[in-house]
């Protein structure tokens, strides 16, 4: 079958041609993802867990079509869920984050009919959506359309994601029918690799979020330069035969091939040779997604990075000279060196699997593109003028922690936005991921790791987090800090096991809480956010930017020692969800603690209507709000107070009043002042309405 390769180009044709090329992408991706999973011998098996650090199979069914309604909601383009239960459940945990819940214990997963059944009405609302969405060409990260390209890119990510989860399933759950088309061309022989010469250039990567010619992803966009002397690259991927010349020669015992945290995967893995390498009387074999297959000597290896680095240590010692990763750079040099993507490549789903390392040519190079992605060195870190998407603000920065490096040129199995120059997909070191590597002679310089601990993604973590826990300002108090010592006299009495600070932005509250609680869990829509107190956590530090003037910062550094919070930071918890659709599992609380969220929710009603049954009898629910209702954040339709009904002002407190009495005691309201600090010479005064309540039934 010949699928779509290719992005929409998002700049040219009609309206109507523009929605009728986005309906067949969404066709080919949806039906692909749904495709790869009838190599399961039974659907069954969809609740098999190939990797003890990812969900069972299951979730990736249904994740990616609640990714498009959950997207849809957060937009504003969609007013009604599908099904809340499944937007919540198959919403979170791609990732290894600490904040991903991989216990089974905490899920009750649907079956698959109802998933199918599911899927079925997602699909009809997107096609129903692409056929009637206003949109205008050319379409921008600003366009209603764009979170739907957005949901489809994303499901391409996951097809070639579950493929991997597919391979490291036992086979015996697996099909052998091959209802894709494969590549045999398998050879006992392989090319004998050599370095070739690439001629330095500058190497620029420029992409508009105003006008961007296809999809991309927040890391994408802005402008980046860099010069790269002329050096060496092997003109070959690394085949399994050249890489089973180093586990002869016994390279995966010698830990002096393999870095530190290489050393640490190696000793908890005990691995001998590559994962999908099996060993059978001295005989190896490769396990491709669903078929076993004597060892295709001339087809690239799939290592994880420390694999990669630890054949270059190696390589360099039978060499007498070093050789290494490419950076992300000199990886963009080779491409531009052969017009890449001028050149046919193993891509696009041409075949199932990989091909021989000499089989596709560019120039004098070969698979500078497909086949397998290439591992770099470079651990993914932001372009200058880097921003988040409003709707999916949790794509990159998460992984700009050094533990995840880029990767390049997609694989075999790689479609639209991973097929393309600008695409910048990181993964995390230990990962595999149809990926393999060539080696570089060079001496050009490389980034090896962010800045130690700088936040460097967006400027409102940086002003969250001298908000949340700078000292005071014009005699006003620390906000999250005063705001725990307000509620504290209405304490006394009450059990203090388990609190939730929901909405809990980058952690200052649900620390202050746990001086007080066994146990607290702070939840925030905001992976970025969040992400802040996981590295307070782990570091002793983290050091951020405060705006002085223009493009002027100060560095500042922020510690839990400095607010003695260290000794109680193992009591709290951080994960990321939806205020207006959490878990179920997040309930039985002593406190539920929610500041200066209500305001800022796409469906504050939801949440109101939600959060009391989360609440133990006798707990309290605390909400804080200034009550700024802007349609930037809620549609006017969903405000609670704010506006003129039947001639008559309603206030937020109003609504409060009137959904809450009779659940709960409403025990005070106080008023609790705050300044964010925007630069030197400018500071936002805002007062916040404390209303306290406490759970009757």
């Amino acid at each position: 079958m010949n699928y779509i390769k290719s992005s929409v180009n998002l700049t040219t044709g009609t309206i109507k041609e523009k929605r009728e090329e986005i309906k067949k992408q969404f066709l080919q991706t949806y039906e692909l993802d749904e495709k790869l999973f009838d190599l399961l011998k039974d659907k069954e098996f969809l609740y098999q867990q190939p990797n003890r650090l990812r969900h069972p199979l299951i979730f990736y069914y249904g994740h990616t079509a609640t990714f498009f309604i959950n997207k849809l909601v957060l937009a504003n383009i969609l007013k009604n869920r599908v099904n809340k239960d499944f937007e919540s459940i198959f919403a979170i945990g791609v990732d290894e984050m600490s904040w991903d819940d991989l216990n089974s214990n905490n899920y009750k997963w649907p079956t698959f009919e109802e998933i199918k059944e599911y899927r079925k009405k997602v699909k009809e609302i997107v096609l129903d959506l692409i056929e009637n969405i206003e949109f205008s060409i050319p379409i921008n990260w600003d366009c209603a359309m764009w979170i739907i390209l957005m949901g489809i890119e994303h499901e391409n990510i996951h097809i070639e994601t579950s493929s991997v989860l597919l391979r490291e399933l036992d086979i015996k759950y697996l099909i052998e029918d091959e209802i894709f088309e494969y590549s045999n061309e398998f050879s006992k022989e392989y090319p004998k690799n050599e370095l070739l010469d690439v001629k330095g250039a500058d190497v620029i990567l420029q992409k508009d979020r105003n006008n961007p010619v296809f999809y991309g992803w927040d890391n994408e966009f802005s402008y980046h330069k860099s010069f790269i002397k002329d050096f060496q690259a092997s003109k070959y991927l690394v085949s399994n035969g050249e890489f089973l010349e180093f586990v002869k020669e016994g390279g995966y015992n010698k830990p002096e091939f393999f870095s530190s945290e290489g050393k640490e995967w190696l000793g908890y893995t005990n691995a001998k040779h590559p994962t999908f390498w099996i060993k059978k009387d001295e005989e190896y074999f490769l396990r491709e997604i669903n078929r076993v297959v004597p060892l295709p000597l001339n087809y690239p290896v799939d290592v994880n990075l420390y694999e990669a680095e630890a054949f270059c240590k190696y390589k360099s010692q039978k060499l007498g000279f070093e050789v290494r990763l490419p950076s992300e750079d000199e990886y963009y040099r080779l491409y531009d060196f052969v017009n890449a993507q001028e050149k046919e490549a193993n891509i696009g789903l041409k075949f199932f699997n990989q091909t021989p390392v000499d089989k596709y040519k560019f120039d004098d190079f070969y698979d500078v593109v497909g086949n397998v992605w290439q591992w770099s060195l470079t651990p993914i870190y932001p372009f200058d003028d880097f921003v988040t998407h409003p709707i999916y603000d949790d794509f990159t920065t998460p992984t700009f922690d050094d533990r995840h490096a880029l990767i390049k040129g997609g694989s075999f199995i790689s479609l639209g936005n991973e097929t393309l120059r600008s695409a910048r997909y990181a993964f995390r070191k230990h990962f595999f991921q149809h990926a393999g590597f060539r080696y570089v002679k060079s001496s050009n310089e490389y980034r090896t790791k962010l800045n130690d601990n700088v936040y460097e993604t967006d400027e409102l973590i940086s002003l969250y987090c001298d908000f949340h826990y700078g000292s005071e300002n014009f005699g006003v108090k620390n906000f999250c800090l005063n705001s725990v010592e307000l509620l504290k006299p209405y304490l006394k009495d009450i059990k203090t096991s388990k609190a939730l600070d929901l909405g809990c932005s980058v952690g200052r509250a649900s620390f202050e809480l746990a001086k007080i609680y066994d146990e607290v869990l702070g939840i925030d829509f905001s992976a970025n956010f969040i992400n802040v107190g996981v590295k307070l956590k782990l570091y002793d530090s983290l050091i951020y930017k405060v705006k002085k003037e223009g493009e002027i910062f100060d560095e500042k550094s922020v510690s839990l020692k400095d607010f003695d919070l260290e000794k109680i930071k193992d009591k709290v918890t951080f994960m990321q969800g939806d205020a207006c659709n959490l878990k179920d599992i997040y309930t039985g609380y002593d406190l539920v603690f929610c500041s200066n969220l209500i305001d800022r929710l796409y469906y504050p009603q939801k949440f109101l209507e939600d959060v009391p049954s989360r609440v133990n009898k006798d707990g309290l629910l605390v909400i804080l709000s200034p009550y700024t209702w802007l349609e930037e954040y809620t549609p006017k339709s969903n405000w609670l107070g704010g506006f003129i009904k039947d001639n008559k002002e309603v206030t937020t407190l109003d609504f409060l009043k009137e959904n809450l009495l009779g659940q709960f005691e409403l025990l005070d309201i106080i008023d609790v002042p705050f300044v964010i600090k925007e630069t030197n010479r400018k500071y936002q005064h805002t007062i916040s309405q404390m209303s306290i309540w406490k759970k009757k039934v």
